[in-house]
């Protein structure tokens, strides 16, 4: 693998560009692997990539039905934080918020990390109340998190709308400065390529279809291009994660709904940080090309759907036009949604199943991506020795049979 570097691009400026070794190879489908793990996205060629450096297991499929990055890697906004309420929730994202810091040189890849700052807006004194208690609980685990009046509010974003008679008065709320946003296909293909150097296939076009089960332990794998004999599988399939568990006879206690994003015309700077409200289920931030990234709360209903529906878009956009009015001039130019799985604790399930050699890392809801990095190195760690990471006994999907649930979601008030 040649190193990107300030050289590497010299050379290839003067050759036109046209020397740029591929980032990873088209792989032919081996008949047996020691690992293969199912889905070509974040958390799948994060899981590949620590497999390989981390464990030295490097003869390992990584099985994608379309190309890599395309599924809800490709269709989130690309927020980072680890301001969670939990300490296991808390450990597990800031762990993977110090791997985001450190991926550029890790992966020798730009995958554009900004930490810009998050913001929680409290839209009244009751939720002002949680946000104390909350950033209190963050601050005491040793993650940064700073409380903010109305008025450094004001100083912090500029356009926001802090009129007397507005809506949603804002109260205060709190911000992690190190929170941020980066390029989601750069991080699919910065693992990607780390992975393949390594030895990794890749597999794209790659339907699974079904498991050989023997005496109730993984065998094998059958797939649209034939079968693969192996001991170990991974899944990271967000969004379809009980679909393919049940071919393998798991009923996974997850529901799937549609996730909506929606971005607008691009215009000059004019927001410098992440806004997020809670109450109202919206994110925003700006890109570098300008446009106004939205992110909405989840459709009210269970679905495979990956456009979401309009009384949510409506409900998203007209409390983001109300505390931003300054925008409600501007053309939305594209409207998508993403599949997310969600737990009944609304905390992620990354673990050992009943069928021996069968892991999974599912139920992230709307915290897939900025799990990626400590995700792909929990989930390698616990296939390479078949017990799992400190970080994720607490994720354990026999969580809900002895009643140790992680309600995240109650607890911070995740728009879940």
């Amino acid at each position: 693998m040649e190193k990107y570097s300030a050289f590497s691009l010299l050379k290839n400026t003067l050759t036109g560009h046209k020397h740029w070794p591929k980032s990873w190879r088209n792989a032919e489908l081996k008949s047996a692997y020691d690992v293969v793990i199912i889905g070509g996205g974040g958390h799948g060629l994060a899981t590949a990539y620590n497999l390989a450096k981390n464990h030295g297991i490097t003869n390992v499929a990584v099985l994608e039905k379309g190309w890599i990055g395309g599924g809800n890697t490709g269709r989130n906004t690309a927020v980072s934080r680890s301001n969670y309420f939990y300490p296991e929730s808390t450990r597990f994202y800031e762990h993977s918020l110090k791997l985001y810091e450190q991926m550029n040189d890790e992966l020798n890849y730009n995958v554009m990390f900004s930490q810009v700052g998050i913001i929680n807006l409290a839209l009244d004194r009751h939720e002002m109340d949680i946000f104390r208690r909350w950033s209190t609980s963050i601050q005491l685990q040793g993650v940064d998190s700073e409380l903010l009046t109305p008025e450094q509010i004001a100083e912090e974003v500029s356009i926001l709308n802090m009129g007397a008679k507005t809506r949603y008065k804002i109260h205060g709320g709190f911000i992690q400065r190190r929170g941020g946003v980066s390029r989601h296909d750069a991080v699919a293909w910065a693992y990607a390529r780390a992975a393949d150097n390594l030895g990794v296939d890749i597999i794209q076009n790659c339907e699974v279809t079904g498991f050989d089960i023997v005496d109730g332990g993984i065998r094998g794998v059958k797939t649209s291009l034939g079968k693969i004999r192996t001991d170990k599988v991974g899944m990271t399939v967000a969004g379809h994660s009980s679909v393919v568990a049940a071919m393998a006879g798991i009923d996974l206690p997850i529901i799937s709904m549609c996730l909506q994003a929606m971005v607008s015309e691009p215009v000059k700077p004019c927001l410098n940080r992440i806004v997020m409200s809670p109450k109202v289920g919206f994110y925003l931030s700006q890109s570098d090309r300008g446009e106004m990234v939205i992110g909405g709360g989840a459709d009210s209903y269970t679905s495979y759907g990956q456009r979401g529906n309009l009384p949510t878009t409506e409900s998203v956009l007209g409390a983001v036009t109300e505390l931003f009015p300054t925008l409600s001039r501007m053309k939305l130019m594209r409207q998508w949604g993403g599949i997310v799985d969600i737990a009944p604790d609304a905390s992620p399930i990354v673990s050992k199943t009943p069928v021996t050699g069968f892991y999974i890392s599912t139920g992230w809801g709307t915290g897939g991506y900025k799990a990626i990095p400590a995700g792909g190195d929990t989930l390698a760690y616990t296939i390479a020795n078949d017990k799992p990471h400190p970080l994720v006994e607490p994720f354990s999907l026999d969580r809900f049979a002895k009643g140790r649930l992680v309600d995240e979601g109650a607890a911070a008030g995740v728009a879940h």
